[in-house]
């Protein structure tokens, strides 16, 4: 394969398939993702779409989480951190 190779450009609705197969990739990985990678992909996917887009944004990624959405889950549990402890 040549490293100069010219890219390649695909169809819009291939485009579009491609991109949803990575973002859902993203999706299911995004607990093991570094926080710092984390931050940085929020900003990015929130920059390239709408601002308004951030709160929806940060709640629908809050419930993919393992941490966050075990915590939605038991909500009637306290978190020992709430205790100060």
């Amino acid at each position: 394969m040549n490293a100069h190779r010219t890219r390649e450009t695909f169809p819009k609705d291939t485009s579009e398939q491609l991109a949803r197969a990575l973002g859902e990739a993203v999706l299911k990985l995004w607990g093991d993702i570094p926080a710092s990678l984390q931050t940085r992909l929020f900003r990015e996917a929130t920059t390239a779409q709408d601002v308004k887009l951030r709160p929806q944004l940060a709640v629908f990624l809050h419930d993919k989480h393992p941490r966050t959405a075990a915590g939605k889950r038991s909500q009637a549990m306290i978190e020992p951190d709430s205790l100060g402890g």
